[in-house]
């Protein structure tokens, strides 16, 4: 965090295929972003199959977002299954920061957890798959698990309600169950007292998540002049429709240079893309991916 007012929570929820890790991470970030927040909020699968180990990743930010990938050093892990703690392929602790925050699904205390399994950091306990057995009749834990995540990023209540209606519904049509997939989320967001996240240093070192440095679109794109590439081919004469450049709407945020699948993109001296329209086959992936619509689709014209 940089001020009272400025910040960044990176969390990571960790769970099995069929427990709604996935829908968890999203309640989290549409609460966030109903809060006024910018949220990002993706998973990450292995074996695509119900009980396989699963992680999905919320970041939320009172600034907008320029990271992208896996949360490789979260400020807040959010377990599940507790039985995850002993998979070494799932390791959901790697990363963790001293200062961050550890939720996990179990009939244990937090003391009694921390003795187990030698955590060091601020650690919370709720039997949230009993809660979720007495108020929604199956084992399903994605609202109750988004209701504490949205407590420990100090998300507000009416923002959990509205996000958990948002999602679920897109999910199941029973209003009844939505509505106690509502109480559910709101009865454990109150069940947490009030917690800080104060991560500084990476506390558990053993990552399996390689995190990629950024670099700009000049050292890390592909560049179709770069070794045992094929420059001489000229490729341009396929196209129908070429890219064309509004630099005064472009924001040289560089996504086109990264996404050009065939690396015909660079960036001139003032920090502006510019295409190599003698390799440049006209797929217009550039024009679909720049967030600025700066990239015009114009049709080719061959004169003679």
């Amino acid at each position: 965090m940089k001020t009272e007012n400025t910040f960044t929570y990176r969390i990571r929820f960790h769970g099995r295929g069929g427990q709604g890790a996935k829908v968890a991470s999203r309640i989290l970030g549409t609460t966030a972003f109903l809060g006024g927040f910018y949220a990002q909020d993706f998973p990450l699968y292995g074996a695509e199959r119900r009980g396989a180990p699963i992680l999905a990743c919320t970041r939320i930010s009172s600034e907008p977002i320029q990271e992208r990938g896996v949360v490789s050093d979260p400020d807040s892990i959010i377990i599940m299954d507790e039985t995850l703690l002993d998979d070494t392929s799932a390791n959901p602790l790697s990363g963790l920061k001293n200062g961050g925050i550890v939720f996990i699904n179990t009939t244990h205390t937090p003391e009694e957890v921390k003795t187990k399994y030698h955590l060091t950091a601020q650690t919370i306990t709720l039997d949230i798959t009993k809660i979720s057995l007495e108020m929604l009749g199956k084992p399903i834990l994605s609202t109750l698990a988004g209701g504490v995540a949205a407590k420990i990023t100090m998300m507000k209540d009416d923002s959990l309600r509205q996000a958990v209606e948002k999602e679920v519904s897109e999910i199941i049509q029973d209003k009844g169950l939505i509505e106690k997939n509502i109480k559910a989320s709101l009865y454990c967001f109150h069940a947490i007292s009030p917690v800080k996240i104060d991560a500084k240093e990476i506390a558990h070192k053993d990552n399996p998540v390689f995190s990629v440095p950024f670099e700009p679109a000049t050292i890390s794109s592909p560049a179709v002049y770069s070794v045992a590439n094929t420059p001489r081919r000229k490729t341009g004469n396929w196209r129908i429709f070429k890219p064309q450049w509004n630099y005064d709407a472009c924001t040289k945020c560089m996504i086109c240079v990264n996404r050009c699948p065939d690396g015909c993109i660079s960036v001139n001296e003032e920090g502006f893309p510019f295409v190599d329209y003698d390799n440049c086959k006209g797929c217009m992936i550039c024009a679909e991916e720049c967030p600025a619509a700066a990239i015009e689709k114009k049709r080719e014209v061959h004169a003679w």
